[in-house]
């Protein structure tokens, strides 16, 4: 499934056990919600938590922000139900935790088409295990309903026996792989949660590493985060404005024959104009959203 131009600057995970939480997701400016049946969820509160996000899907009031639901595995006692709830729940998206295999995804994927689940309602990868990290490629390429790859890099940290750095190089060549395979396969890729919420400094460089790497955006743990992660993940005002010189020099170069063109005394050839329009693309799509509430 190739990716459309939707933001996901910021993607929050609310625990599905939470009314009060779901409640004030529906005002909170972040691109995308996660509403949690997993790691957030305790184990005799997952019945309750799906019946929870359940009623404040059909509930609505969500604007325009992308709704996607964490379910638990299908090896747990939970994850059957949940994947039949979240099919008919209207969620733009189910997110699956540990995805290693694309069997996984096809076994999840029939679930959902037999409960009934829409063609729209795509499929995210939680990528958080070693082994699914080998295995993204797969991943993947495993159905055109895959959306999304979601980087788990607590989970995956732990399991690799690495140390949180501020410049994550443990992390790099989990994210490096994740991206090659996201790119390769016209689907979004969300960086990993920023784990200090009192670490200001080492959130805003996490984001601007994120973005510098090729992210969509970052998954986030608390509602205080939103603004700076939206601001890190958008096009500023001079990208715009840049963008909009690439488009118009080239095509002016264009109807001239030529095949290149000098914009603010860089080349510009065919490639950067593709990305030009991409970012002006993403910022319409960003003014659509908070015009939406």
């Amino acid at each position: 499934m190739a990716t459309t131009v939707r933001p996901r600057r910021s993607v929050l995970y609310m625990p599905g056990s939470n009314a009060r939480a779901l409640e004030k997701g529906r005002s909170l400016p972040a691109d995308g919600l996660i509403l949690d049946l997993e790691d957030a969820v305790a184990p005799d509160a997952k019945a309750t938590a799906r019946d929870t996000i359940a009623q404040a899907l059909a509930t609505g009031g969500y604007g325009g922000r992308e709704l996607i639901v964490r379910v638990n595995g299908l090896n747990t006692p939970w994850g059957y139900d949940d994947l039949r709830m979240a099919a008919a729940s209207g969620a733009d998206a189910v997110l699956l935790p540990k995805v290693e295999s694309a069997d996984a995804v096809r076994q999840a994927e029939a679930v959902l088409r037999s409960a009934g689940a829409p063609a729209g309602q795509t499929i995210w990868c939680m990528m958080e295990t070693p082994l699914g990290i080998l295995n993204v490629k797969e991943i993947a390429g495993a159905s055109p309903a895959v959306g999304a790859l979601v980087l788990g890099t607590s989970d995956l940290a732990k399991d690799l026996h690495a140390a949180h750095t501020a410049q994550r190089l443990p992390m790099i060549t989990s994210l490096g792989l994740c991206l090659l395979a996201a790119r390769a396969y016209g689907l979004a890729v969300l960086d990993g949660v920023h784990l200090d919420l009192n670490d200001d400094e080492g959130f805003a460089a996490s984001c601007r590493q994120g973005r510098e790497l090729g992210f969509d955006g970052k998954t986030l743990i608390h509602p205080k985060t939103i603004a700076a992660c939206n601001a890190a993940f958008a096009p500023d005002a001079d990208e715009i404005a840049q963008a909009h010189r690439i488009i118009a020099a080239h095509a002016e170069a264009a109807a001239a024959g030529k095949g290149v063109v000098l914009v603010d005394g860089k080349l510009v050839e065919s490639l950067h104009v593709e990305n030009a329009r991409r970012l002006v693309a993403l910022a319409e799509a960003i003014g659509r959203l908070e015009t939406a509430g």
